[in-house]
Formats: C-alpha cells, sequence, structure tokens
C-alpha cells in the first residue's frame, strides 16, 4: 500500500493530502510550463485599414499594441517599402529621450505613442508624392525561450491619385 506509514496496512495520516496539495500545484505548474514553452499569445500589433490625406498635409499612422502589452514597455520602430524595393528603416521610438532616426530619413518623419491608445504613432508631416509606399510598424519582445523576435505589424499602404486640380490624395489602406 503507497503511503504506509508504521505497521503494515495502515495508511499514512498525510496520503489524502498529499494528493489534495499534488492536484493544486497542477494548474500552477501546467502555466508555468506553457509559459517556459513560448506557447502563451504573442503581441499583435494593428494598423489602420484607410486614412486620406493630401500633399502638405500632415499624416498619422497608428500601430494598437495587442491588450496585456503596454506600449510604454517597448521601442516601435517604423518601415517604408515602395514597390519593388526592400523595406527601408525610418525610424524608432521609445521616449523624446530614446529615439533615433534612419540614415537619410526627412525630419518631417518623426516618432511618438499614444498611452491612452495603446498606440505608437508615425507622424509625417508636409506629406509628398513620394510618400507613396506600405509603411510597417513592429517591435522587439524576448520570448519565453529568450530569443529576441520582432513582430511586425500588418502594414499601411499609401495609394496617391491625381486629380484635374493636381492635388495628390493619399490613401492609406490595409
Amino acid at each position: 500500500m503507497v503511503g504506509r506509514k508504521g505497521g503494515l496496512g495502515q495508511p499514512s495520516p498525510t496520503a489524502g493530502k498529499e494528493a489534495v496539495s499534488t492536484m493544486a500545484w497542477t494548474p500552477l505548474l501546467l502555466l508555468l510550463l506553457s509559459h517556459c514553452t513560448g506557447s502563451l499569445s504573442q503581441p499583435v500589433l494593428t494598423q489602420p485599414t484607410s486614412l486620406s490625406a493630401s500633399p502638405g498635409a500632415s499624416a498619422r499612422l497608428s500601430c494598437t499594441l495587442s491588450s496585456g502589452i503596454n506600449v510604454g514597455s517597448y521601442s516601435i520602430f517604423w518601415y517604408q517599402q515602395k514597390p519593388g524595393s526592400p523595406p527601408r528603416y525610418l525610424l524608432y521610438y521609445y521616449s523624446d529621450s530614446s529615439k533615433h532616426q534612419g540614415s537619410g530619413v526627412p525630419s518631417r518623419f518623426s516618432g511618438s505613442k499614444d498611452a491612452s491608445a495603446n498606440a505608437g504613432l508615425l507622424l509625417i508631416s508636409g506629406l509628398q508624392s513620394e510618400d507613396e509606399a506600405d509603411y510597417y510598424c513592429a517591435i522587439w519582445h524576448s520570448s519565453a525561450s529568450h530569443s529576441d523576435t520582432h513582430t511586425w505589424g500588418s502594414g499601411t499602404k499609401t495609394s496617391a491619385f491625381s486629380h484635374s486640380c493636381s492635388v495628390t490624395t493619399f490613401k492609406l489602406k490595409k
């Protein structure tokens, strides 16, 4: 008989308590095991489906982090991709004192955060036709296995249309 103490056939007074104690630890162990194997959900970044602006105007592209992921804890990276070209690093923004502008990226591109919306922002002032491109946000984070992961947003596409009055409208869509 398992859990014997003393004489033959006498169960230990703690035998039932051991079983209960082990069962109480099971959910915690499963939670820890799932965390250590990296099976918990990864951050999700959401970008807008559309936005319109005219040349010379300003655009504000958002990158909203999934709930449970605090934008204040991450640097938000922004990339621009034009058709037929690889993505171009624009900038990253963590705070006003911790940010970086990519080489050759005009100062009219800037980063910011909106803590109330849990979002990173790409601000483009003085829009120009050359700004027509896909824009992607990304964050770096460490997974449970201690490997770094780059999570990407879905992308925001800008499209330029010429009208008879020569005004170019930038329409950003997913």
